[in-house]
């Protein structure tokens, strides 16, 4: 059988799973591939990739074509601290922001919590910059201008928790190697948790922060797909519809399951 070929987005916040998720999975189960999330977005459209850890907005331009893993994703409920919006300019009166090409969930996020701003590239003027990944974690560490918690914003506006990006596979793969895969991927949460502290060491070795700022940062992170979680993503699915993002909010549709038998 050949494995599986898996996309994972390249910033920090995998590195929990990845931390125990390779000691989980036999020698060739999967094939990995590492990109920012609109990298990843378009290698599963293509057929390039068979799973992939992709932006939740994603999803639902893709939802005909895909199923989402029953119990992971990458949410907070309230501050992220990777997803900021960057800016002196009082929040109310913004009226343009600059945003990155690798995230589509923080982009869609942005026009969702202000849709009156003027949308522009990244690298151009603006009153306020997008800025998510590491990039973000290392501008709030060295840069004194304010930055805004996009997830923090998100929570004060719904009061639920905003799901930037979910595991998703195209509908043509086998639903028990799609199971096995998502099993894998919850036992790894539940690994990292109990060994927090050796995951905060580990990553701060790897990338150059500060092991109690990453320790803290993991911790704002939630990666169960609970059903709290699955409210916040359609309550976004909504008002990314009637901000003309996407043309309808699609049901969430599981491997092995509907959203509905669910529950």
């Amino acid at each position: 059988m050949n494995p599986l070929r898996v996309g994972r987005v390249d910033f920090i916040n995998t590195f929990p799973l990845a931390w125990s998720l390779e000691h989980r999975l036999g020698p060739g189960t999967i094939e990995e591939t590492l990109a920012v999330p609109t990298g990843l977005n378009a290698l599963l459209a293509a057929g390039a990739l068979d799973v992939a850890n992709v932006s939740s907005i994603a999803y639902a331009h893709n939802a005909a074509d895909w199923v989402l893993l029953p119990s992971i994703c990458i949410a907070s409920e309230g501050e992220v601290d990777s997803v900021n919006l960057v800016t002196d300019v009082p929040l109310p009166a913004i009226t343009s922001i600059a945003v990155t090409a690798k995230s589509a969930a923080s982009v869609a996020l942005v026009r969702v919590l202000f849709p009156n701003a003027e949308i522009r590239a990244e690298g151009l003027p603006a009153d306020a910059t997008l800025l998510i990944g590491d990039e973000a974690l290392r501008s709030a560490i060295e840069d004194p201008t304010p930055h805004h918690d996009l997830g923090e914003l998100w929570f004060e506006r719904t009061g639920l928790p905003m799901v930037f990006a979910v595991w998703a596979a195209r509908r043509t793969v086998a639903v028990d190697r799609l199971l096995a895969l998502d099993h894998a991927l919850a036992s790894a949460v539940a690994d990292a948790s109990e060994h927090a502290a050796l995951v905060a060491e580990a990553a701060a070795e790897r990338y150059g922060f500060p092991a109690g700022f990453l320790a803290r940062y993991f911790d704002n992170l939630h990666y169960g797909f609970s059903d709290r979680k699955r409210e916040g993503l359609q309550r976004y699915f909504e008002l990314a519809a009637e901000a003309g993002i996407i043309d309808s909010a699609p049901a969430l549709e599981f491997a092995g399951a509907t959203q509905g038998a669910r529950g």
